[in-house]
């Protein structure tokens, strides 16, 4: 007799192989489950204001104005942080797609050329402030403060040179400026005096020097060379990372490049963000892509090799999918790592182009220093709850960060040693 299994097979020759199509189970494919959504919405651009008429602003030197968490709360509820934010997003879409060489000569505005001429100016004052001998020390160089001394005298006629008039005008833009190469007290450098050079050219636009038209070659010219400047200036002097954390930030010194580098690239056609481990990539593209060139001056200046080692973060990174990935990150990162962090928030300076809300604090009413006259070591007093809470710079937390040695100096004293055939540095592996 055939079996139940025959019985239920359809009729068939004999010999002929069964079908067995209809018996087998069909597979379907898992539902992956969705990724989950980051809690941090990508923020907005805000529409940027037009500048304020001439005759409404009273010029003033610009202060702190942030001393306690509610003064801080102030801010990112008023229209200073959207006009900041409009202003810097603002520069960042102007480059989406753009590499740096797409910037001719003939595509300058007056007033851009006169801000180049600036800062070529600034390096030459670095030039005729050479730094002091102090042996193999990797901390701050002494001689940054002879720099900032000299630019603070020479600078009235390279601002004059833009059309800004009265001295009470030059004195408040003049501020930022000079804050945006560092501290002089401190010797030491970080997101915020990146930010100061941003409010700087704010500043501009609020005097209607430059205009939106500029802001593509604002990042791809003034910005790139006030990076590279800065380079200079960190390996001549040895600032300090103000604020750091060493390893664990994004970098010691820079934040814009990687924003404004992110933008550039975003629909590349071969460039990926897994790219900055291929040296050729960097060495090669480099120079027009800013989150590139700013990858390859890290790894030239860190004393371990691979971003796995001496920049995790920029690793972790690299690993997105998409240009557009991390420039929503990035953007994400400039409002809370930068503009959302009171530690870095305390030294925001507010004037008449930058206004702060009239219900802040001011630095006279707690007897708080100006941010000029910090004293020696950093101290900064800030009111919390009523009460005064003094950041050390050389303490450790969210506050102002380890006093650590620069790894731009200990680059250099390697070259140093190396280059009169001693022997070289030991090696900081994470500094």
């Amino acid at each position: 007799m055939p079996s139940s299994t025959d019985e239920s097979l359809p009729d068939r020759p004999a010999g002929a192989i069964p079908d067995l199509r209809d018996r087998l189970p069909k597979l379907t494919p898992r539902r992956r489950a969705a990724p989950a959504a980051n809690p941090l919405p990508v923020p907005e651009t805000p529409n940027l204001p037009p500048p304020p008429e001439p005759s409404t602003l009273e010029f003033q030197k610009p202060t702190r104005r942030i001393l306690s968490p509610k003064d801080h709360e102030l801010f990112l509820n008023s229209s200073t942080y959207k006009l900041l934010l409009a202003f810097v997003f603002g520069l960042t879409d102007s480059v989406v797609d753009t590499p740096v060489s797409a910037i001719k000569d003939s595509d300058l505005s007056p007033a851009v050329k006169k801000l180049l001429d600036i800062l070529d100016k600034v390096d030459d004052v670095v030039n005729r402030s050479p730094p002091e001998d102090q042996g193999d020390s990797r901390f701050g160089n002494k001689g940054f403060r002879d720099f900032i001394d000299l630019a603070a005298k020479e600078h009235t006629s390279w601002h004059e040179e833009l059309g800004i008039t009265p001295n009470e005008a030059i004195s408040e833009v003049s501020t930022y400026f000079l804050q945006s190469f560092g501290n002089r007290t401190r010797i030491d450098y970080g997101s915020g005096h990146e930010l100061n050079f941003m409010i700087w050219l704010l500043c501009l636009y609020q005097l209607r020097i430059i205009t939106p038209s500029d802001f593509r070659a604002l990042v791809l010219r003034v910005f790139t060379r006030y990076l590279t400047l800065m380079r200079k200036i960190q390996s001549t002097y040895y600032l300090e990372p103000a604020g750091s954390h060493g390893v664990w930030g994004l970098d010691d010194y820079q934040f814009l490049p990687f924003l404004f580098g992110s933008s550039q690239l975003l629909h590349h056609p071969y460039i990926r963000p897994l790219s900055i481990h291929q040296n050729l990539i960097l060495e090669e593209y480099g120079n027009d892509y800013l989150y590139l060139g700013q990858v390859n001056f890290v790894n030239s200046v860190k004393n371990v090799e691979g971003l796995r080692w001496h920049s995790p973060m920029l690793d972790d990174i690299s690993s997105a999918k998409s240009w557009s990935k991390v420039e929503a990150g990035m953007r994400r990162m400039f409002v809370a790592e930068v503009l959302k962090k009171l530690p870095v928030m305390q030294h925001f300076l507010f004037g008449s182009l930058v206004p702060a809300v009239e219900e802040m604090s001011k630095e006279e009413e707690f007897g708080v220093p100006s941010e000029e006259e910090d004293p020696e070591g950093g101290e900064v007093v800030v009111m919390v709850d009523g009460m005064r809470h003094v950041h050390q710079m050389n303490s450790w937390g969210d506050c102002c960060g380890i006093k650590v040695p620069s790894s731009v100096a200990a680059a250099q004293e390697m070259k140093k040693r190396m280059g009169g055939g001693g022997e070289g540095l030991r090696r900081i592996p994470f500094d």
